[in-house]
């Protein structure tokens, strides 16, 4: 056989050659079914039951009154402290106002006596006006502290906050006035730290 024939041969053969032996791609068919846009549902599930014996029971009805008990403790035992704390401090805030009114009466009688040099002294002399500008100090700190003088002449006798050691006639004067301080009075907030000495008119 010419070479030309057996070249036409082999294409003929090329050409006959069946589409099938070519590999093809498949491609899964598509889930035609239609879908539901719900959720499944679940299956209803019956509750569970328990059978417990008297002494079961029992033994828990015993241990909801402990329970019961010690919040009953608990709640009674809190009160009692909130109680206590609130006591303590009412106590020390007792303590510490009265050691601040003891400390501070002991300073009265200093500034009794400053009061009294300055008076020896005649107006304008030196000498006072230096005691007076010690006293004026002295009362400036007294009034940071929470001190002010009780006001008492020419004011109506108040037993609660006068002392009363002399009467005295005075027509000028309405009945239970007082007419004159022998010694200043002095407050702490609305506490007498010192009774002021007065002579009241009849």
């Amino acid at each position: 056989m010419s070479e030309k024939k057996k070249k036409n041969s082999d294409a003929e053969k090329a050409a006959k050659t069946p589409e099938s032996d070519t590999p093809e791609t498949v491609t899964p068919a598509e889930d035609t079914a239609p879908q539901s846009d719900k959720a499944p549902e679940t299956p209803d599930v019956p509750e569970e039951t328990f059978t417990v014996t008297k002494e079961q029971m029992e033994k828990m009805e015993g241990l909801a009154r402990l329970v019961s008990d010690t919040n009953e403790k608990y709640l009674r035992l809190a009160a009692e402290y909130d109680n206590f704390r609130k006591r303590t401090a009412k106590e020390k805030e007792s303590l510490y106002n009265d050691a601040r009114m003891d400390t501070i009466k002991a300073f009265l009688s200093v500034y009794d006596n400053l009061e009294r040099g300055a008076q020896q002294f005649a107006e304008g002399d030196p000498h006072r006006q230096g005691l007076e500008m010690i006293l004026k100090q002295f009362m400036e700190t007294l009034t940071k502290m929470g001190v002010t003088v009780i006001e008492a002449e020419g004011q109506t006798f108040d037993p609660g906050r006068h002392n009363a050691v002399m009467h005295v006639e005075d027509e000028d004067l309405g009945e239970n006035v007082v007419a004159e301080v022998f010694q200043k009075g002095f407050m702490l907030g609305d506490k007498v730290l010192r009774f002021a000495m007065v002579k009241v008119a009849n």
